[in-house]
């Protein structure tokens, strides 16, 4: 086997997603969220500083939550 990828069936904001992302880092870099952008995550209603991120490993059923500032008016 090549490498020993696990697939992961996670909720992201509300859609069933599959990914082989380990942390949530990886999987927001994998989606293409910019990191230095304005946002927040959480994952099954916790908050996870950003700092934490590049560490925050991702099981499967994890529901992840990405909020984003609404500008404008």
């Amino acid at each position: 086997m090549d490498g020993m990828t696990t697939r992961l069936n996670i909720s992201m904001n509300g859609e069933a997603i599959e990914t082989d992302a380990p942390t949530l880092q990886a999987l927001l870099l994998a989606r293409g969220y910019e990191l230095k952008g304005a946002f927040a995550c959480a994952i099954n209603n916790s908050f996870v500083p950003r700092p934490q991120w590049p560490e925050r490993a991702l099981q499967s059923g994890d529901r992840i939550d990405i909020v984003t500032p609404i500008t404008g008016g």
